[in-house]
């Protein structure tokens, strides 16, 4: 009779530790173990441009594979302005331009090998960088010029997108402090856009919807800021 209590108190204590100590062994490993990178992470494309004495002399765009981007830029505000400032700007990307820019990552091969042409002889236009990274792989290309028509692609394609962000840059400050200086910077920009040298304009649809409902600012410039914004839709539409 005493050896059957012995044996039942036995089955009893190792029930307990089976279903109490070893399940919390289980769960401290679990925590212990670093989590692995997830495959489903977004991919983001970022390229940088470093030129001193150019405007801006530093800028970078990051753009994610949902369309989200952020922008980063300093420099002048203008060529007769001493002091340097830095500049900061969220915005989506459209459809289209999303995907070819991811399309030209890939024909690049995500920047993974040589991009620069190695050409010496070439004039210095700044030191760019293109750089991916998604769950799987990370991978960025330094270089002056490319022979790689992708990366041909995509450098003249975010210096266009800079240029627009620049422009509204400069619109939100004049708009602010130099309200004459409106004129000229929206007919310059005017004129840009319709030469196809300024990319995604609706980023910067806000600064001139401003500009347009300002009484304060004078009717010609109002006019061009509104001829700038359909601009914009007509593009976003053919997109």
């Amino acid at each position: 009779m005493v050896n059957l209590q012995a044996a039942f108190i036995a089955v009893r204590k190792r029930r307990f530790t089976t279903g109490i100590i070893l399940p919390f062994l289980l769960a401290c490993i679990g925590f212990s173990t670093p989590a692995p990178a997830r495959a489903d992470e977004p991919a983001t494309i970022t390229f940088s441009l470093d030129f001193p004495n150019s405007a801006p002399e530093h800028y970078m765009i990051s753009v994610q594979s949902d369309g989200h981007a952020r922008y980063e830029s300093s420099g002048k505000i203008s060529a007769d302005s001493v002091d340097r400032q830095h500049y900061e700007t969220e915005f989506s990307f459209s459809d289209a331009t999303r995907s070819r820019i991811f399309e030209f990552a890939a024909q690049a091969k995500y920047f993974s090998g040589k991009i620069d042409s190695g050409n010496r002889k070439l004039a210095f236009t700044g030191n760019k960088k293109l750089s991916y990274k998604d769950g799987q792989r990370s991978a960025a290309g330094e270089y002056n010029y490319s022979s790689v028509s992708a990366v041909q692609q995509l450098t003249s394609l975010f210096q266009n997108v800079s240029a627009t962000l620049e422009f509204g840059r400069r619109l939100s400050y004049f708009h602010r402090y130099q309200k004459l200086a409106l004129d000229d910077e929206l007919k310059h920009m005017e004129d840009r856009a319709r030469r196809g040298e300024l990319a995604e304009l609706q980023a910067v649809r806000p600064v001139l919807q401003e500009i347009y409902e300002d009484n304060s600012v004078i009717k010609v410039v109002r006019a061009r800021a509104l001829r700038i914004m359909d601009l914009t839709s007509a593009t976003t539409a053919g997109r």
